[in-house]
């Protein structure tokens, strides 16, 4: 069974103007979510900015998710770390907190081998017994898992249940596909691209862990319902709606323009940790105008 079908949230966490967590903020941005049909909150992922909290801060943002949530939806904790052991740690954690599932992503950094992502997944797998997603990013990790790899580590732990596929390897993603249905295992594909979200819903993905979702849940959750619907044509007409906007939410690297866009949209999602730096003007008004196409009200 999935963990979650349609598109899932990867969140912001809205900051304080001295970059201290706003969950005040990040309860009602999780309300709003839930309110608009996103069918999952993904907490702590790279929208979320895990990369430059603390461990306290990293656990507390999940347990405030859980018990904002409170069932309602899944709610899945991003726990993955370039050291293995800090990823079981933040998972064990999450798992007591009552997170529905893990989204852990590749070890970034060290560049593990193939046989090195094997070992780091099933170490993380085997410390906790709710469900796993990984996370493949190449992009931001400098390590590709493989599909055959994929396939191994569900194989080996049956808490791997799904993959999040961020590579932009529409081929890569096929492959995964058709090993999955060789193998007959229960292996889910989320897209981790919002532009890509109806070619891997057409090779079989559940939905989508989305960037898109967090300034247009409703028509990001109808882009996956109406394809498994089977009305793909609906689904298309949403997805191309959306590209002009998509390419604007990545013309600088995430979660600098999607922090932007909800700040004009009024909800308050604060500034950014270093590194990240606020959206250049000539970008913040690229933005502004794909916002405005698209049907989004600015404050």
């Amino acid at each position: 069974m999935s963990i979650f079908t349609g598109a899932g949230v990867a969140i912001v966490t809205p900051m304080n103007e001295d970059g201290s967590i706003n969950f005040e903020k990040l309860g009602e941005h999780i309300e709003y979510q839930i309110a608009h049909k996103t069918d999952s909150i993904i907490i702590c992922g790279t929208t979320g900015e895990s990369a430059t909290m603390t461990h306290e801060e990293h656990l507390a943002c999940i347990k405030f998710a859980v018990e904002k949530v409170a069932g309602r939806i899944p709610v899945v904790a991003g726990t993955g770390s370039n050291c293995t052991d800090t990823a079981i740690y933040l998972s064990t954690e999450a798992e007591k907190y009552g997170a529905d599932a893990l989204l852990v992503v590749t070890p970034y950094y060290n560049k593990a081998t193939q046989n090195g992502l094997v070992a780091h997944f099933t170490k993380v797998a085997d410390s906790v017994n709710i469900p796993i997603i990984l996370y493949n990013v190449p992009s931001r990790t400098g390590c590709n898992i493989l599909p055959e790899t994929a396939i191994k580590i569900a194989k080996k732990s049956k808490n791997v249940v799904a993959i999040k596929e961020a590579s932009g390897n529409m081929s890569q993603v096929a492959q995964l596909a058709t090993l999955v249905r060789k193998e007959g295992i229960d292996f889910d594909i989320y897209s981790g691209n919002d532009d890509q979200i109806v070619p891997i819903l057409s090779l079989g993905g559940k939905g989508v862990i989305s960037v898109l979702s967090n300034v247009a849940p409703e028509n990001t959750h109808n882009i996956v319902k109406s394809y498994l619907d089977g009305d793909v044509e609906t689904s298309l007409r949403l997805q191309l709606e959306a590209f002009d906007l998509i390419k604007a939410l990545f013309s600088e690297v995430n979660p600098i323009p999607v922090k932007a866009a909800l700040n004009m949209m009024g909800m308050e999602a604060g500034v950014l940790r270093a590194p990240l730096t606020e959206m250049e003007p000539q970008n913040q008004e690229k933005l502004r105008q794909a916002m405005t196409e698209y049907g989004i009200v600015l404050k």
